[in-house]
């Protein structure tokens, strides 16, 4: 019976007629986590071996008796071309090497075989065959609009169609050995696309979050790596690290953007070679656990001023998701408001309130600086202090209304064209009050205290601005 959580999912058959260099490799691949194996020391067996089951990566020999590689090689890349094959051979002949190239083979490399150059190989061709995988689902799923999870996104509160369109980029990446940039401001929910991308991925080990903000390169790499006994004082026995929690998982590093550049370089290391050094170790251990970081910080920004490695952020950036914030999907407003509104009722034992109807025009005019994590703190505060049917909005539209009049102030000293654009007949000054009047009007679902806000005046003003257009 097949061994379960094996890595690739499709396995790796190495084709040579030296049972001794099949055995030696087979414990190179597993050692370094490519425990999906097959061996075949037979050429004559190859193509029925590969009809019973599709490798992903095929290594081949070149010289063996009865089929000669270069005679395999145009066979396997015609009728399975979604396997990668790999010339593992003694000669060294650039001619060969060229053709075998030509035919379709991904690479060519000689015996002896050094075994970091014989893992990176595989490990890049097994990348390769994902990204190219990824882009035809998620081609499939642009084009069919259908969610194939839904599930794995419930705890997402969203009827934006930008949402709708990273979930389905989700599901398409999501099996991907590869790792994944979040990026977003604070507050947009991260994590919980990070969750979900676990969930999907259908992978059985555990989702391992850390906060990497402010953690110097010791703590990193004990935190993440492990150590062993006697690599410091104080290290009484061996200690696993996170990643290793995370075997056949997912490990989510927040606030990639603060990791210091010492630890930078080991998460370089682990995502290039699979491999990592608890502290005290002089021997790497492998890895087959997913890594998702996220960050709210500029990582393009950065990696040009020096302060986050470019071959880090080109490495962890194959993958990029950016989450909108609050104020670019307000639609969703109305569906997070009743949720956060059910949720802070049942957590202060309290009977679920009625909003009022300005309550949604005043949050949609509102700008969020903390997205949906200020969001929830302001209805968790105004549902505690409620005490009748309808909710009291007093409290939020205390915090929402001084920001508001403190965008106003501060848009005193902003240029005109930042706001307007004049066509060549300018409009009176009468009629360009009642303009900007009515569109605060619109924005605020006829709500005159809102407008008025939005305006940076009182609400007895706007209503005599009202009343002389009248007359």
């Amino acid at each position: 019976m097949m061994k379960q959580n094996v890595f690739p999912t499709h396995p790796i058959l190495l084709i040579d007629d030296e049972e001794q260099f099949l055995a030696s490799a087979e414990f190179t691949l597993n050692a370094n986590g490519l425990d999906n194996t097959r061996t075949c020391s037979d050429s004559r067996e190859v193509m029925k071996l590969m009809a019973i089951e599709t490798p992903s990566i095929v290594l081949l020999d070149m010289t063996m008796p009865y089929i000669k590689g270069w005679e395999l090689l145009p066979q396997i890349i015609s009728e399975y071309p979604e396997t990668s094959v790999i010339i593992v051979t003694a000669i060294n002949e650039v001619d060969l090497a060229v053709e075998s190239i030509k035919t379709g083979a991904f690479d060519y490399i000689v015996k002896p075989v050094d075994d970091t150059r014989l893992i990176t190989t595989i490990r890049r061709a097994i990348d390769l065959k994902a990204v190219e995988q990824e882009n035809r689902r998620l081609k499939n799923y642009l084009l069919s609009d259908k969610l194939d999870y839904p599930e794995a996104f419930a705890e997402i509160i969203t009827r934006s169609q930008q949402m709708r369109q990273i979930f389905q980029y989700v599901e398409a990446i999501a099996r991907s050995p590869l790792p994944i940039l979040i990026t977003g401001e604070t507050g947009v929910g991260k994590e919980l696309i990070a969750l979900a991308i676990h969930r999907v991925s259908r992978r059985h080990g555990e989702f391992v979050s850390v906060n990497v903000a402010g953690v110097d390169d010791n703590l990193f790499s004990d935190t993440l790596f492990g150590h062993k006994r006697g690599a410091f004082t104080g290290a009484e026995r061996d200690r696993k690290g996170l990643i290793e929690q995370a075997t056949r998982g997912t490990i989510f590093l927040d606030e990639i953007g603060d990791l210091a550049m010492e630890s930078q370089v080991k998460l370089l290391r682990l995502l290039q070679e699979g491999r990592y050094y608890p502290i005290g170790a002089d021997v790497a251990k492998p890895s087959d656990a997913r890594v998702i970081v996220a960050t709210n910080a500029d990582l393009n920004g950065a990696q040009k001023s020096g302060k986050f490695r470019k071959d880090l952020f080109y490495r962890l950036q194959t993958h990029h998701i950016d989450i909108p914030p609050l104020r670019k999907r307000k639609e969703d407003i109305p569906a997070l408001v009743d949720h956060f509104m059910r949720k802070s009722s049942k957590t202060l034992g309290k009977k679920n309130p009625t909003p009022p109807k300005e309550l949604y025009s005043l949050l949609k005019n509102y700008h969020f600086p903390g997205n949906i994590r200020e969001l929830e703190s302001l209805i968790f505060d105004a549902v505690s202090r409620h005490k009748s049917r309808v909710l009291s909005i007093e409290s939020i539209r205390e915090k929402v209304g001084h920001s508001i009049e403190q965008l106003n102030e501060d848009s005193d000293d902003m240029l005109v064209d930042q706001y307007i654009r004049f066509s060549e007949q300018l409009p009176t000054l009468k009629a360009s009050e009642m303009m900007v009047i009515e569109e605060a009007l619109r924005r605020a679902n006829g709500n005159q205290a809102i407008a008025a806000q939005l305006l940076g005046i009182s609400r007895r003003a706007l209503n005599n601005r009202l009343m002389r257009a009248k007359e």
